[in-house]
């Protein structure tokens, strides 16, 4: 598994992205906000990534930041949502408004993205409830669901267990606030599992 490429950005495309690493290019698919945020071709590059494996095919997708990979992951996880819809949905919605749309139950907002008509935007917002928890709304919140470097990545090893996001984000925020904001991945992880646990 590939979890993220880190190189020279080489070309991008409507929804993709060339990577070089080394001098092997890696084509990644990507959303709108990704391409966006990973800078002008010919920079160093990095983007989290994950590795969709089919009968004919092996694929990636990349991500900005890591919350966007584990949303992708948990909008492929509904019915009816491939990786071209979930990317849709991550180039129209960011992950914070993803979260408010999913806990206010506002199936219009997710409409929004190309290719998702009323009936799916139903499903992904009923399906998500339960996985995302309840989110409260307004700037905390969004600090919350998207938290960044160490945070970030200690939020998505808790995801990689099981953990739904609103639990996990909340364990890895104690954590983060015994050890102070240096503290490193493995303290956090550490820390946030036993807070978890309680």
């Amino acid at each position: 598994m590939i979890a993220h490429l880190k190189g020279r950005l080489d070309a991008t495309g409507v929804d993709y992205a060339v990577i070089d690493v080394g001098g092997v290019g890696y084509f990644v698919g990507a959303s709108a906000r990704t391409l966006a945020a990973i800078g002008p071709v010919g920079e160093a590059a990095m983007l989290h990534t994950e590795m969709l494996v089919a009968e004919d095919s092996i694929r990636l997708v990349g991500f900005a930041r890591a919350e966007e990979r584990d949303w992708f992951r948990l909008l492929t996880g509904v019915q009816g949502v491939g990786s071209r819809v979930a990317l849709a949905i991550l180039s129209a919605l960011d992950t914070a408004e993803i979260a408010r749309a999913v806990s206010a139950q506002d199936k219009a907002m997710v409409a929004r993205a190309n290719g998702v008509g009323p009936k799916l935007a139903e499903r992904i917002v009923r399906e998500l409830k339960d996985k995302v928890g309840t989110v409260a709304l307004g700037p905390a919140a969004a600090a919350q669901v998207m938290p960044a470097g160490a945070a970030a990545d200690a939020v998505s090893a808790l995801l990689n267990l099981g953990f739904r996001p609103a639990e996990a984000a909340s364990a890895v925020g104690a954590a983060e606030e015994d050890l102070g904001p240096a503290a490193t991945l493995d303290a956090l992880v550490r820390l946030a599992l036993r807070k978890a646990a309680k």
